[in-house]
């Protein structure tokens, strides 16, 4: 018992010497803590922190201060702490449960190596950076500078109706100018005018805007700038079934120099994936909603991917941080900042941005019903509505702030004197309730506010060269249009493209179910219908008829959904300059011919042969090739429908008139067909291929069956191949109107 005793005394003794030891450690933590706070703080700011001071909405210094106060305190204790463990401490330090765990084994000590592994941040880090997470900075080559002003900038869509026709303006004079280096935010309501403004400044509006002059380096927009300009839309148009390496691989075959190799363009993909951090996730379908794929930030930072493979001098894009979370929207707008710091033109959208968002643009452009409310730098909005008597009365995100009044908006929000007098005047009896004025009347001041105190700044600016040197305008001009790569091998890109991408859904178990089932019901109904009598002959007639509606139906239905279901994708690489819509289409109906012939060729070894039809080698190749020739023709129908209308409904319901059509015209049905409509026939895919197949099942019979009398055949198969190149011809001619 005494030695029991005695050990607990001793314990506990052991115990009190710890407690003291903690106790004094904790004072030195706090000491060193303050020390080091007040280290950090007298430091000068770094080229980045210093971007990042702007003017925040009341109510916000304190709490910014207090946090970042915090976060470096912890910093340094953490960095006490591991240098207390590294220098062999005999007992754990209770201090160091900031880091989560505590070391218990005496005498412990850690190398040094690995001590400066296992700290998670230094002192120098940036809170900003803290917070969203480590990330390598994105680096780019320089390029050339492009500086872009545009004045006056309005647009207008008229549109045409029965009786009458009607002009709604979408922008009105639109003033602004973006320097390389530096990253200009368009903000607004829904239906300010953002989007547009952004097409009108990237060119890739077709239809000139009424009025202003929108200039690149002081020289006006042509399409050779086209290969100097990135556009990042905001919806992602990717194929889903390729991989991440895929997407960008081909961006850059097709948009790189042809002066670079395939491995050197490869090798260029391979570093845009690595910079924006896609490895981990690089071989990953892209995936859409019906297809499970990659995250909403890695899909649009592929989109960025695409277009900043080709270094361009602009970079546009709409809305990239929407349907994003707060952190992988701030790591977008961050890996925008790292491309305008290599002296490259950032333009972009955004519709209602965090506060860490807001603070890191540099220029603000900021819309409402159509008209400026405000252009200049980010960090002094605030200011500038402050000074026209607009301020939060609460403590706000300057986003949301400037949304509220671009809204018209005035809950929470100082109202000037000058619009105080309006209300209590009564002006046309717009006033809303509560006292603040209504929406309309916000909006008019605003307006007149940026008339009077911004756009003489702007003036000024915009009238003043731009800085970019006078060998940087010139080489504007002497900008060439050049393809990155020949026809041939665009076709050959395209055409490989297209395979992997369409494999899925040819080869999917619906289709071969759907072909499979069909043709075995037809070869259990016509189970072994040998030839013996004419009446055989007219009963096995009817499979031969079924089998040239079916395989022309088919087609000419699968054909329709091709250049709808592409045209946004077509319409995005074609305004990108990527390839020769030539190349695209030739690419795009040859991708479709090996799949399609594919299954038509297992219905018939299943059908020919359960039905009992002529078992000869050459009736049976004939026969194949005749279905095939069938169904090039019946894909043309199906591709010049989809080209011309571009409205699956208003497509579908015309092939299926057509379709109905050449079936009934086909020549079993209806076997004396009046000569007004005779025509019909001609123009019949069903009726040629019919009597071809007749031919080749039963001429060695009779040369008359059914009262159709068999020819040569050739009259046949050249009607049957001008309709398959007369159709995609025409497919062609309506594609170039179209997009």
């Amino acid at each position: 018992m005494e030695k029991l005793g005695t050990s607990s005394g001793i314990y506990r003794t052991q115990s009190d010497q710890l407690a003291k030891i903690v106790e004094g450690d904790a004072m030195k933590s706090f000491d060193i803590t303050n020390e080091a706070t007040k280290e950090v703080d007298s430091r000068p700011l770094s080229r980045k922190s210093s971007r990042s001071q702007v003017l925040a909405s009341p109510g916000r210094g304190g709490i910014s201060e207090r946090n970042t106060y915090l976060k470096k305190g912890k910093s340094a204790q953490m960095k006490l702490e591991l240098d207390d463990v590294g220098s062999g401490a005999a007992l754990s330090r209770a201090s160091s449960a900031s880091l989560g765990f505590s070391f218990s084994l005496a005498g412990f000590t850690m190398p040094p190596d690995e001590i400066a592994d296992s700290r998670p941040y230094s002192d120098d880090d940036i809170p900003e950076d803290i917070e969203a997470g480590m990330r390598k900075k994105f680096h780019t080559e320089p390029t050339l500078q492009i500086s872009l002003k545009f004045t006056e900038v309005s647009y207008k869509i008229i549109t045409k109706g029965v009786t009458s026709t009607v002009e709604k303006d979408i922008l009105n004079g639109i003033n602004g100018e973006v320097n390389p280096g530096e990253v200009l935010a368009l903000m607004g309501p829904s239906g300010s005018g953002k989007t547009t403004l952004l097409s009108l400044l990237g060119g890739r509006l077709t239809k000139p805007a009424q009025g202003g002059s929108i200039t690149y380096n002081d020289q006006p927009y042509s399409k050779l700038l086209k290969s100097r300009i990135g556009f990042v839309t905001q919806d992602d148009v990717l194929f889903p079934h390729l991989t991440v390496k895929e997407t960008i691989t081909y961006a850059a075959l097709l948009r790189l120099p042809k002066t670079l190799t395939k491995q050197e363009k490869e090798k260029q993909a391979a570093d845009v994936i690595c910079e924006l951090g896609l490895e981990r996730c690089q071989d990953s379908m892209i995936g859409n909603s019906f297809v499970r794929g990659i995250s909403g930030g890695e899909r649009k930072r592929v989109s960025i991917g695409n277009e900043i493979i080709i270094n361009p001098s602009l970079l546009f894009l709409d809305e990239p941080t929407s349907g994003l979370d707060s952190t992988t929207a701030l790591r977008i707008i961050e890996l925008l900042q790292d491309i305008a710091e290599a002296e490259k033109t950032v333009i972009t959208t955004i519709h209602q941005p965090s506060s860490r968002l807001f603070h890191k643009f540099d220029k603000l452009i900021l819309l409402g019903k159509g008209s400026l409310l405000y252009f200049g730098k980010a960090s002094q909005a605030m200011d500038y509505f402050a000074s026209i008597g607009c301020s939060p009365l609460i403590s706000m995100n300057p986003a949301e702030f400037l949304l509220d009044l671009a809204n018209g908006n005035m809950n929470d929000i100082s109202v000037p004197y000058e619009l105080e007098d309006k209300v209590h005047i009564g002006n046309s009896g717009r006033e809303t309730r509560g006292g603040k004025p209504s929406p309309a009347i916000v909006h008019e001041y605003l307006v007149e506010a940026c008339i009077t105190n911004v756009s003489q700044e702007t003036e000024k600016m915009l009238t003043s060269p731009t800085s970019v040197d006078q060998d940087t305008k010139s080489s504007v001009k002497s900008v060439r249009r050049g393809w990155g790569a020949s026809w041939g091998e665009q076709y050959s890109i395209l055409f490989w493209r297209g395979i992997k991408e369409r494999r899925h859904d040819y080869f999917s178990w619906l289709r071969i179910t759907q072909v499979v089932a069909t043709a075995v019901i037809l070869g259990l109904l016509w189970w072994q219908s040998q030839v013996h009598s004419p009446k055989d002959l007219q009963n096995q007639a009817g499979l031969l008829f079924f089998i040239a509606v079916f395989w022309a139906f088919f087609p000419v239905f699968t054909a329709i959904f091709t250049f709808p279901q592409e045209r946004a994708m077509l319409k995005k690489e074609k305004a990108a300059d990527m390839y020769r819509l030539s190349a695209y289409f030739m690419a795009r109906i040859t991708t479709d011919l090996p799949l399609d012939l594919l299954l038509p060729l297992l219905f018939l070894v299943i059908v020919y042969f359960m039905a009992g039809l002529t078992l000869t080698a050459l009736s049976f190749f004939l026969t194949t090739l005749i279905v095939s020739l069938c169904i090039i023709a019946a894909q043309g129908l199906g591709l010049a429908i989809g080209a011309a209308m571009m409205d699956l409904n208003k497509a579908t319901t015309l092939a299926s008139v057509t379709v109905m059509a050449f079936m009934l015209a086909g020549g079993f049905f209806v076997k004396n067909v009046p000569i007004f409509i005779s025509w019909l026939s001609y123009l019949s895919f069903n009726y040629h291929t019919y009597r071809l197949l007749l031919k080749v099942q039963y001429e060695h019979i009779s040369h008359v069956i059914d009262g159709i009398e068999l020819g040569s055949g050739l009259k046949e198969v050249v009607a049957l191949v001008a309709m398959a190149l007369g159709y995609r011809i025409l497919a062609y001619i309506s594609l170039r109107n179209t997009v």
